[in-house]
């Protein structure tokens, strides 16, 4: 059975960081490319940034360099290490397997002062 369950989402002041943390189980980790999405209110949703099974990254425009994507197998885990956070940054969170259709309920991430 697929599992992906996000954390670590929370109310930021602009400006702020977080780390989101989404944990993995039911296909193989390693050998499979991850990735995050987002969904603001009244928008679809959006890719923001992926991490290949050999490390390899990809960023949406809009990050532009403020976050970071990451992965531990032995975990089966991918990490998202958010910066200089915007308040349109607010939106639900979602990890997936690339390639797949499996979604999880989504961490929500507000920026806001």
């Amino acid at each position: 059975q697929v599992q992906l369950v996000e954390s670590g989402g929370g109310l930021v002041q602009p400006g702020g960081s977080l780390r989101l943390s989404c944990l993995a189980s039911g296909r193989r980790f390693s050998f499979l490319g991850m990735g995050w999405y987002r969904q603001a209110p009244g928008k679809q949703r959006e890719f923001v940034a992926q991490i290949t099974s050999g490390g390899n990254t990809k960023y949406a425009e809009f990050v532009q360099g403020r976050f970071a994507i990451s992965r531990d197998n032995a975990k089966s885990m991918v990490y998202l290490e958010m910066n200089s956070l915007e308040p349109e940054d607010t939106a639900v969170y979602y990890c997936r397997f690339l390639g797949y259709p499996d979604w999880g309920p989504g961490t929500q991430v507000t920026v806001s002062s």
